[in-house]
């Protein structure tokens, strides 16, 4: 390949991926270019984008960015997997397409700078909160301490009100009211 092309095809990856800061590396050898067709379908819907790489020019358009660390895992035929809200999402979209898709080949995945290597590291970067969900978390964290507190506080005083309650409705009845 002449090196006009390969500069066409780097410039190509720079503006396909911009700035994606995490993607997933995938193999999709022995996979039929119908099911192939179908998973990229199924991915483009929810927002994930999957973009066939040559190794060597990932390395030279990439090298310098968060993307680095995947050229470890690029050998072989290799797709990148991006989009979404999070690398996770893609993560966990592409291991549930493993059930119906068994042959695809989890490589690896980059999260903050982060290499997950292999299958193993890509199933374990699926089981990741996602940021909306880690934001909750956080949140139910903060809030739960002044939940407990507005509990404890409520807790005296409603028996006091029921307290109060009986009192007031027995003296409208006219009834005696007996010491506790």
């Amino acid at each position: 390949m002449s090196k006009p092309v390969k500069e066409m095809m780097i410039r190509d990856y720079i503006e396909r991926i911009g700035d994606t800061e995490d993607a997933l590396v995938i193999g999709l050898r022995g996979i039929s270019s119908n099911d192939t067709n179908s998973i990229r379908d199924g991915l483009a819907k929810k927002e994930i984008r999957v973009t066939i790489m040559r190794n060597n020019l990932f390395g030279k358009a990439f090298g310098e960015t968060s993307l680095a660390p995947l050229s470890n895992v690029m050998s072989g035929a290799s797709a990148l997997a991006y989009g979404a809200e999070s690398v996770v999402d893609v993560a966990r979209e592409i291991v549930d397409l493993l059930k119906e898709f068994p042959d695809i080949e989890l490589k690896g995945a980059v999260l903050d700078g982060m290499l997950f290597e292999g299958d193993a590291g890509v199933k374990e970067l699926s089981k990741f909160p996602t940021r909306d969900e880690a934001i909750a978390d956080a949140i139910t964290l903060v809030l739960s301490p002044a939940r407990k507190l507005v509990g404890a506080i409520k807790g005296p005083g409603s028996g006091l009100a029921g307290i109060l309650k009986s009192i007031e409705e027995k003296l409208e009845k006219g009834e005696a009211i007996s010491k506790l």
